[in-house]
């Protein structure tokens, strides 16, 4: 089978956004996003409002949300290449809105507790890891390959806009409902997601199932001896993993140094903090073209070393805020830039390589490997802070960002053309 070409020409995208499905998709996932970031902020300002909780427990809470990450990506995985993704974006569609229903029909009627919002928070967080492993893995079953690259910038680009409007809608509609009500408000995206995808009509090539199909844990080893097998996504997975942990420690420091060090106020540290999404917006708009022009390899390993690097300037910023503002702005549009391009390329990249049927258990495996030293980060992050101070602290971690473009430079991603790779081998079993 010959690779695969990236066309970016016009053409090639008005004949995507005629495709009724892939607009059911986009505007699904879209909805989706917006719940899930909203939601965010919506459910610990419902313990912290409604439930009066501590600071120890909004950590905990928090914790409780993130877990399914580290505790069914694998799983989730399996699930998605034996199902169909339609099915699954639809079943974790409905939970999401159910479980925030619940949570506002317990939060007004005086019935909600601590403990039962941990396990609704959990729950939510659950549904969330199938339905990103799901629209991940949907892409490939929707599309041509050779409009792999433009969908994933669609798809990120309303993920990118989610992510910078998620939060602040979610404290607005706080601040002008109640928590609770604004829990019900945001299960209402859930309900559009749910409308939106249920129409897509495109029958999926679902693999067939063998007679006898292995168990759950023989296709999640399945899935891991595929990426760790694979050059390509091997480098992948280390180049995330080390991504992951570096950025992690960075960000411990990063909110640490910035009020403490710069002696900045809070609505600033959020300023800071937001201008990546913009610069996101723009990579996932160029992210359609620019692999095509100069070459995946070139295009990831540029990107990332741009937006990793960038932090590097940081620790050398004093002096007042007219300076030390409008440098963070910067820092934060160029980081959203850079690793907005990556996300989308590389993300791409791995769909281009993935047999079918492998799809949810590769992408499953890359977020297990890389968000499973998130924690961990956090800690080094922290260590780092309080041993060596803030700002060697932070030159450290953001210097550990660069291990993430150094890896993809010696691996083969580095030397990836202007087409994606075909499929790697054959058909895996399901």
């Amino acid at each position: 089978m010959p690779p695969a070409s990236s066309d970016s020409s016009p053409s090639a995208a008005s004949s995507l956004w005629r495709d009724a499905d892939f607009r059911r998709l986009w505007l699904g996932q879209t909805a989706s996003q917006l719940g899930e970031h909203a939601s965010l902020v919506i459910l610990p300002l419902v313990a912290v409002l409604t439930l009066g909780a501590s600071a120890g427990e909004l950590g905990v809470l928090r914790a409780v949300g993130q877990a399914p990450i580290l505790l069914l990506s694998l799983f989730a995985g399996a699930w998605v290449d034996g199902w169909r993704t339609r099915t699954t974006m639809v079943l974790t569609d409905a939970g999401r809105a159910l479980a925030l229903g619940v949570v506002a029909l317990a939060g007004l009627s005086g019935g909600l507790g601590m403990p039962g919002l941990a396990a609704l928070v959990f729950a939510v967080g659950a549904l969330s890891v199938f339905f990103d492993v799901a629209y991940q893995a949907s892409l490939v079953r929707l599309v041509e390959r050779d409009q792999l690259v433009r969908g994933n910038s669609a798809l990120e680009g309303s993920r990118s806009a989610a992510q910078i409007g998620g939060p602040a809608l979610g404290g607005a509609l706080v601040s002008l409902l109640s928590a609770p009500i604004a829990a019900a408000s945001s299960a209402l995206f859930f309900a559009l997601s749910f409308l939106s995808v249920r129409r897509i009509r495109r029958t999926e090539p679902i693999p067939k199932r063998p007679e006898h199909p292995p168990r759950v844990r023989h296709r999640i080893l399945e899935g891991l001896r595929f990426v760790a097998g694979d050059t390509v996504l091997r480098a992948v997975c280390l180049a995330s993993a080390a991504f992951q942990f570096s950025f992690a420690a960075m960000m411990t420091v990063y909110l640490l140094f910035l009020p403490r060090e710069l002696h900045l106020s809070g609505a600033v540290v959020g300023l800071a903090l937001a201008a990546a999404g913009p610069g996101a917006l723009l990579g996932s708009l160029l992210a359609a073209r620019l692999p095509s022009r100069f070459g995946h390899g070139t295009v990831l390993v540029c990107a990332a070393a741009l937006g990793d690097g960038v932090f590097l300037c940081v620790p050398a910023l004093h002096g007042s805020s007219a300076v030390t503002v409008p440098a963070l702005l910067l820092v934060g549009f160029v980081f959203g830039f850079g690793g907005q391009l990556v996300n989308v390329t590389i993300m791409a990249v791995r769909q281009a390589v993935t047999p079918d049927g492998m799809q949810g258990r590769a992408a499953a495996t890359i977020t297990f490997a890389g968000m499973g030293l998130t924690p961990l980060g956090s800690l080094a992050g922290g260590f780092l802070a309080g041993e060596w101070g803030l700002r060697t602290g932070l030159l450290v971690a953001a210097a550990g960002m660069l291990l993430s473009p150094v890896a993809m430079a010696l691996s083969p991603l580095a030397r990836l053309g202007r087409r994606l790779p075909a499929p790697r081998g054959g058909q895996p079993g399901s």
